[in-house]
């Protein structure tokens, strides 16, 4: 009786693996909330410290309503760039590559597969 209670448990918690692996954060939300999540939201509309990241991927830099962005990102929405992947992979690596007098305190993520799991995250936030 003992062995078959425990074969019952066994068979019952190795089911229940796969629910629990996708009820998992995808990882670039992980490196979001720990990288990002301090100063920045995905909540279109909610600003915090930085502007929201909602939509980043293809939005012009600058653009966000109601945040109040240094001088060196208003140049760059005067001239309409905008936040490709490319480019946002290039600023999360090393901000000061992209806008070297920018004020965003981040010295950089320069673990390649965080990076990657960042940007394919973001890119389904919008």
């Amino acid at each position: 009786m003992r062995r078959l209670a425990l074969t019952a448990a066994l068979l019952l918690a190795a089911s229940a693996l796969p629910a629990l692996a996708q009820d998992a954060p995808p990882p670039g939300q992980r490196v979001f909330r720990t990288q990002c999540g301090a100063c920045h939201a995905l909540e279109a509309g909610k600003n915090g410290v930085g502007p929201n990241l909602h939509g980043i991927v293809g939005r012009q830099m600058g653009s966000v309503a109601g945040f109040r962005y240094s001088a060196n990102i208003r140049a760059e929405a005067e001239k309409n760039t905008a936040w490709t992947e490319e480019t946002l992979r290039n600023y999360i690596a090393n901000p000061k590559s992209v806008l070297p007098t920018g004020t965003m305190p981040y010295a950089g993520l320069r673990n390649q597969q965080q990076l990657d799991d960042l940007v394919a995250f973001l890119k389904t936030q919008g």
